[in-house]
């Protein structure tokens, strides 16, 4: 027989003992990244929401840098050549402070970075991978486009070749990052299919202008890139891949990251709901007395440990064997779609306050709208689990 051990005491925020789970290096990770959002983004955040813009993005972009978050997960070149566990860990923890932090480190890291390390020239490496996971040069990759968002084959912005250099045209939309980044990997049509290219935002014929009036994601930049006969040399292509392979396996990486911190706009939403209930009173008594509030914190507890669960799930096999697309699409659509209820429902329960910044419930609810979307559409997603499902492409 097993020896009994007393059980620990409840946590309201970890009911069933997930932190258990952790490593306590994967712990360190986590507790590094909290104490420096709580110290370095949580004052501010809810006015940089307001403001639509986030002040000193450049210095905060290299402390995050100093931290060793940006491009965590990739070996070499200045990067930290961490677990996909960790990385899972600080995408939580950023997006519990704010899904505009996680974005920047997100398209950084998982995105430019990637794209060029997994894809680009010993050159394209060297020269940029340092500057970014340092922080000291920001970047954004250039996909989606104002008519081609689910379907980037259908892309128009293209590259022709002129003598050795390559001239490309086309534009960009919702590009996280676009304005105030460095470096541009933009994809684009040529003559040999999709290609990847490494632009410097200084390239005559670049602009980035910034997308005004959103309401979603208002604590992060988000541009259009116009490219206008930017004219770059042979050597800007990515010379290791070509087709839609490079740019969605580089999506993968993001959306992985999505799955994690999706939990952590929900943890937030949930814990000021828990926290809200026991101090509201009303008729006499807290409202978390009442059984209504608690089976809205019951509902909010289980998604978000069931969500939690899966987003680790997930990061152990993937650094064990790697995942397949669906196996994104799972965490990304399931861990989305449970936080954006989870803000949903604690906006009920904080009543009129629920929509005020004093509180980080609606900016959580407001930003999750773009996350629902952003990196795949509900639609696409499903369709990605029920083609794995059925072996039936259902969108093609």
């Amino acid at each position: 027989m097993h020896a009994q051990h007393a059980p620990r005491p409840a946590d309201p925020l970890d009911l069933v003992e997930l932190d258990t789970l952790l490593t306590p290096d994967e712990r360190a990770v986590r507790d590094a990244v909290r104490t420096f959002c709580d110290r370095r983004v949580e004052p501010h955040i809810a006015e940089w929401f307001e403001q639509g813009a986030i002040e000193e993005i450049r210095g905060l972009t290299k402390e995050l840098g100093e931290l060793g978050l940006l491009g965590m997960h990739l070996e070499g070149y200045g990067c930290a050549g961490m677990s996909a566990v960790d990385y899972g860990l600080a995408c939580l923890e950023l997006e519990a402070t704010d899904s505009g932090l996680r974005s920047l480190v997100s398209v950084q890291g998982s995105l430019a970075m990637y794209a060029i390390h997994a894809f680009g020239s010993e050159e394209q490496k060297q020269e940029w991978l340092p500057r970014l996971a340092a922080g000291t040069a920001i970047g954004c990759f250039g996909l989606t486009e104002p008519d081609s968002g689910s379907d980037p084959g259908s892309m128009r912005t293209a590259a022709r070749r002129d003598g050795d250099d390559w001239i490309l045209d086309g534009r960009k939309m919702w590009i996280t990052n676009g304005s105030v980044a460095d470096v541009a990997v933009v994809w684009a049509r040529t003559d040999d299919g999709i290609r990847g290219f490494v632009v410097p935002t200084d390239a005559p014929g670049f602009s980035a202008p910034a997308i005004k009036h959103k309401m979603s994601l208002r604590a992060s930049v988000t541009s259009e890139l116009v490219l206008d006969s930017v004219r770059l040399p042979g050597s800007a292509v990515l010379p290791e891949v070509r087709g839609l392979r490079g740019p969605l396996s580089c999506l993968n990486e993001a959306r992985y990251g999505i799955a994690w911190g999706a939990m952590g706009a929900a943890r937030s939403a949930f814990r000021a709901a828990l926290a809200y209930a026991g101090d509201r009173v009303q008729f006499g008594r807290p409202i978390s007395s009442f059984q209504l509030t608690q089976a809205k914190l019951t509902d909010m507890a289980l998604e978000l440990a069931k969500g939690t669960l899966l987003a680790f799930h997930l990061g152990r096999v993937k650094d064990d064997r790697g995942l397949r697309p669906e196996q994104v699409s799972y965490g990304k659509l399931n861990n989305t779609r449970a936080a954006l209820e989870i803000c949903r429902t604690a906006r009920t329960v904080l009543g009129a306050n629920g929509i005020s910044l004093e509180y980080p419930v609606i900016r959580h609810a407001n930003n999750l709208e773009s996350i629902l979307t952003y990196e795949g559409t509900v639609e696409m997603h499903t369709l990605m689990i029920g083609q794995a499902l059925t072996g039936q492409a259902a969108f093609r």
